[in-house]
């Protein structure tokens, strides 16, 4: 393919990117957001197993980056990735938007349409996979191969990639907006089979959108994708494990017939790096892949404890939505609001406070540290796990205080009936959760991005996305082990459907415990966790 002209500026193609993006988080979120409540009101199920397959769901998707992107980095180039797992996406969204079609015809067979749900559920997952790593590389492809990002606080000013990844979230959190507010009304009121059929027209229309803009577009991958470091990874071991086993020691190619072994005065690891800078500059040495295994290795104490960062996360889409469902949600007379659009508040904390990060909040902590960026990436996350501690206590507060009216009314009617607490108490802790969201998940995307090798690019986009996906199966099995627990001896677990019994208080005491200790950890490894940056400079 051709090579794109790279200006010195925000280019087009960065934009039109950033807008695709945001378009594919409409399509996401409308089916994702208020899927926990097609689940229990259209397929019957109870409220942990629609949680937990939500929450498995969503883990699945957040996951299969990092199966398809050592594909896309060793085999494939970023634009033919995209194209192909983006027909993958579409043909899901249309099996999902069959299946509520089908659902509607009596007589059903359920168990077969249950089956159906979950292979279309698969296909969003496998396609969405190969799509988000691979167009998000592809827009940060877009910039000057120099501009790299910084890391700590010994960093310089913020770079054109920098701010790339800033306006590349707040397109996506404008998709995801419009997608939670105008969907989840949308499926409430005219029925799921509309609300599923326009995700699908959205990314029909993002696909035509990125077609058309080929002729503007950098490809840069070209030249990396020959390397195939995945390929080498094993032959990589060997040639090391033979060095090691020979210690030094070779056999001559001789002509004459007579060999034998000298001892070579020579270190065991010929290749010289230098520096970490090698991973990228000496890409055909046969340690290549094994250093870049040891880089990555690197950062999975920094990823496990990201995790319940991410588990917090899973709660807006699932119990969050369950628990405003009981509560009052009238505006006026006639107009209803639908439990999941709420969530639109994480998102529009994002838009409106996103701004406010580089005019207010930068400057004062650069006038505290007297540092450029005022804050490393690394304590950036750090906050935003704070705030999401905080929200989880808010949270348990405000279902107490739900719980405690409950029981005073003695509300013995229905298990559905509504309890005489506003809908907007949950507020709070969905804003906090989208401030949060500005500190850790930014954050998230830049470290992971510039702590991989160049050449493993699209892996480290899979890496942050792979945080969400692992923490939602460890969602689901902390849903699945508190209900065991909790349900011993005939007793109603904390995620009883009568939401009378329900203790979903005392399970987000849980969580904020769980995040707290692992904030602690956190903090720890900080202290000992070296960047690629920090590393260059002792060399």
């Amino acid at each position: 393919m051709a090579g794109g002209q790279r200006g010195n500026k925000f280019n087009k193609s960065c934009m039109l990117l950033i807008v695709i993006a945001g378009m594919e988080r409409f399509a996401y979120k409308g089916v994702a957001s208020n899927l926990v409540t097609y689940l229990t009101d259209v397929v019957k199920m109870s409220n942990s197993s629609a949680a937990k397959m939500v929450n498995s769901w969503c883990g699945f998707t957040s996951i299969m980056p990092l199966l398809v992107a050592p594909l896309a980095d060793s085999y494939w180039d970023h634009y033919s990735t995209i194209m192909a797992s983006s027909f993958l996406y579409v043909v899901g969204l249309m099996a999902l938007t069959s299946t509520a079609l089908a659902w509607s015809w009596p007589p059903i067979d359920r168990s077969r349409l249950s089956s159906f749900l979950l292979w279309s559920l698969c296909l969003i997952s496998l396609g969405q996979g190969g799509y988000n790593p691979s167009l998000q590389a592809f827009g940060a492809d877009q910039l000057d191969d120099e501009e790299e990002l910084p890391c700590t606080k010994n960093s310089k000013k913020p770079n054109k990639k920098t701010l790339f990844f800033r306006w590349w979230y707040f397109g996506v959190c404008g998709g995801s907006l419009l997608g939670v507010t105008v969907m989840s009304y949308i499926q409430d009121t005219f029925g799921w089979v509309l609300g599923f059929a326009l995700p699908a027209a959205s990314m029909v229309t993002s696909i035509t959108f990125f077609s058309c803009g080929s002729s503007i577009y950098s490809y840069k991958q070209e030249e990396y994708r020959v390397i195939k470091p995945f390929m080498k990874i094993v032959r990589s071991i060997k040639e090391s494990a033979s060095k090691m086993m020979h210690c030094g020691i070779r056999l001559p190619n001789d002509q004459s017939g007579m060999a034998e072994l000298e001892l070579q005065e020579k270190p065991l690891c010929h290749e010289n790096f230098n520096s970490i800078k090698d991973l990228d500059e000496n890409p055909k040495s046969s340690m290549y892949v094994l250093a870049n295994a040891k880089v990555m290795l690197r950062l999975f104490p920094i990823w496990t404890m990201l995790l319940m960062f991410a588990v917090i996360f899973q709660q807006p889409a699932t119990f969050f939505t369950k628990q405003g469902m009981t509560m009052k949600r009238n505006i006026g007379s006639n107009f209803m609001i639908p439990p999941a659009t709420l969530q639109s508040a994480i998102t529009l904390s994002i838009i409106l406070l996103m701004p406010l990060y580089d005019r207010i909040f930068i400057p004062i902590t650069q006038a505290i540290t007297h540092e450029e960026k005022g804050i490393s990436v690394m304590q950036r996350m750090g906050i935003g796990m704070v705030l999401s501690i905080i929200a989880m206590v808010i949270a348990a507060v405000v279902e107490m205080k739900r719980l405690e009216i409950s029981k005073e009314m003695k509300i013995t009617e229905s298990e559905t009936a509504t309890v005489p607490l506003s809908i907007f108490w949950l507020l709070p802790q969905y804003i906090l959760l989208g401030i949060s969201d500005i500190f850790t998940v930014v954050g998230m995307q830049e470290f992971f991005y510039s702590e991989v090798p160049v050449r493993m690019r699209t892996m480290g986009i899979a890496l942050y996305t792979s945080v969400f996906g692992v923490g939602s199966f460890v969602s689901a099995l902390m849903i699945s082990l508190v209900e065991i627990f909790t349900s011993s001896e005939g007793k109603h677990s904390w995620f009883s459907d009568d939401l009378r019994e329900a203790r979903l208080d005392k399970y987000y005491w849980l969580l904020a415990l769980a995040s707290a200790v692992s904030l602690l950890l956190y903090v720890i490894l900080c202290k000992c966790y070296k960047c690629r940056s920090d590393l260059d400079n002792e060399i």
